[in-house]
């Protein structure tokens, strides 16, 4: 090699350094003369008559290098920082460390649940419950609370679908827009059902209109609520959640016990302000971070791509909501054993057997952030150390990873039931927070109930998997059919047995729904290579 050849490739080694795969000649050039090379050097340093022809040869050289993807210096640093980041390996400490750090943030996203739980055992009142209401107000809470979650559940879902892969692209005006538009689409949903409600009760009298006007008002404010709040949650400022609750029910529970303010009042203004505060902060920090990066692109969603994107996960956060207050409808509305005045009324003793179960499903959730943060880890880890060629050795370490995040989901819920137990039959637990001791009906509904909430946890768990690779139809159609074993059964023992046996519609619905997801879930393993690279 003589002296101009070196120098060339020389010179090419350090434009790929710099720049990685050029876009253009241009770039080229300006490479070629910010390195201080002058156009009368080009013929005797590297054989060609101007900088502009030595830069065609380099572009077409690099162009056409074998390499499919040049990088430049930084990128090879984030490359190497990224891998790291993922990077997993058999020690003990390094899985306990990632355990630990997923399963405490998993914990960590219930805060605003165990406040609300705490503030009912301490002082009988919460942001939208309080433990003196008679029997038809609890009814118009609960109606309303569960009319504002069904309704909103797809827009959640949705929020986190959409809003999410904006986000992650870093498309933050983007973000924004489809925020504004979820949001909006969502009160409007809710305005539209009271609506239809409200023509059908005209006509029907099912109930008094100031029970139905209280209902609307729980609902849209639960509902404007979860809107803001999972805004927050997408863009990864899930600990302002925490925070807003903490602020609001302490407003709340402050002016309760101070004041002689009907709590109805109390319980809105509360929600009112928790959803100010949410929205004020994703006014402002959408504000700053636009401000500081506008993002790649500003054009406004479509909405018929995003209802065709988004469909499968709009309806499957409906019926989820759905799935779990199937049970109380159809309690609170059998006939046996109970004289209604009206189609559905609250029976207490069922509601506090299936508040205690779902406590199952939260004390979980650190289980679900863990294995779902594994699981992408172990799969880009998985994907760049083994060769390509050998797709089977990826497949079987992964659905190994698999089992051994069911077995730690079996181990977590043992431990968890031996908790619950204690809770509803140790002096300390239930009667020492509420100065009574639990009723029969209470109990058997938990246990049932429990055991329910566990399968149904599961079986969400399973979801996330496929989701995590886009493969969400089938995830669909488990929750449908699911919905309809919970409804058969639950009418069939709620209307046979007696009316706190509904809960076995939602054990079986939970446990088909577990077996359906577990099925499709170790299938979607055993070909996770494909589903792999078809999400990208």
């Amino acid at each position: 090699m003589n002296k101009q050849e070196k120098n060339l490739v020389e010179l090419i080694e350090t434009i790929k350094e710099r720049n990685g795969k050029p876009v253009n000649v241009q770039v080229v050039m300006a490479t070629i003369e910010s390195l201080g090379i002058r156009d009368i050097d080009i013929s005797e340093d590297y054989g060609f008559s101007s900088i502009e022809t030595l830069a065609e040869h380099i572009f077409s050289t690099i162009g056409n290098s074998e390499i499919p993807e040049l990088k430049n210096k930084k990128q090879l640093a984030a490359e190497r920082k990224e891998y790291a980041k993922i990077a997993v390996n058999d020690y003990m400490v390094a899985r306990n460390v990632l355990f630990v750090k997923e399963y405490s943030t998993g914990i960590f996203h219930t805060i605003p649940v165990f406040i609300q739980i705490a503030c009912i055992v301490l002082f009988g009142f919460s942001l939208w419950t309080f433990s003196d209401f008679n029997g038809l107000q609890s009814t118009a809470v609960v109606l309303g609370v569960i009319i504002g979650l069904v309704t909103t559940g797809g827009f959640v879902q949705v929020m986190g679908k959409q809003v999410s892969y904006y986000w992650y692209n870093k498309d933050y005006q983007m973000t924004r827009k489809s925020v504004i538009r979820i949001f909006k689409t969502g009160v409007k949903i809710i305005f539209l059902i009271f609506l239809l409600i409200s023509v059908v009760n005209l006509f029907l009298h099912l109930y008094p209109f100031l029970f139905v006007g209280i209902v609307f008002v729980y609902a849209l404010l639960i509902g404007i609520l979860l809107l803001s709040l999972s805004s927050l949650y997408t863009i990864k400022q899930r600990w302002v959640i925490s925070a807003v609750i903490f602020i609001a029910t302490s407003s709340a529970l402050i002016v309760n016990l101070l004041t002689e303010i009907r709590v109805y009042f109390i319980h809105w203004g509360g929600i009112i302000f928790a959803s100010v505060l949410a929205l004020s902060y994703l006014y402002f920090f959408f504000k700053k971070t636009i401000k500081k990066d506008k993002g790649r692109n500003n054009a406004t969603p479509k909405m018929m791509l995003s209802i065709y994107r988004n469909f499968d996960y709009f309806f499957y956060g409906i019926l989820i909501f759905l799935f779990v207050f199937t049970d109380r409808i159809l309690a609170w509305s059998s006939t046996l054993e109970r004289n209604l005045p009206y189609i559905v009324y609250f029976e207490k003793d069922y509601e506090i057997g299936m508040d205690l179960a779902i406590l199952v499903f939260f004390l979980l959730a650190g289980v679900l952030e863990y294995s779902i943060a594994s699981f992408c880890r172990y799969m880009d880890y998985y994907q760049r150390k083994i060769a390509y060629y050998d797709l089977e050795e990826f497949n079987t370490k992964m659905l190994k990873m698999y089992y051994k995040h069911l077995r730690l989901f079996a181990g977590s819920a043992i431990l968890i039931g031996i908790l619950l137990y204690a809770v509803i039959t140790k002096p300390w637990g239930y009667q020492a927070g509420f100065d009574e001791s639990l009723s029969e009906l209470s109990i058997k509904v938990c246990l049932i109930g429990g055991f329910g909430y566990l399968f149904l946890t599961l079986g969400m768990l399973n979801v996330l998997y496929l989701y995590t690779l886009n493969q969400h139809k089938k995830s669909l159609t488990a929750i449908i059919l699911a919905c309809f074993v919970n409804i058969g059964v639950g009418i069939l023992c709620s209307r046979i047995i007696s009316y706190e046996y509904s809960a076995i519609g939602m054990l079986v619905g939970s446990l088909f729904f577990m077996v359906f997801t577990t099925r499709l879930t170790i299938r979607f393993f055993k070909r996770l290579d494909y589903f792999y690279y078809a999400a990208y």
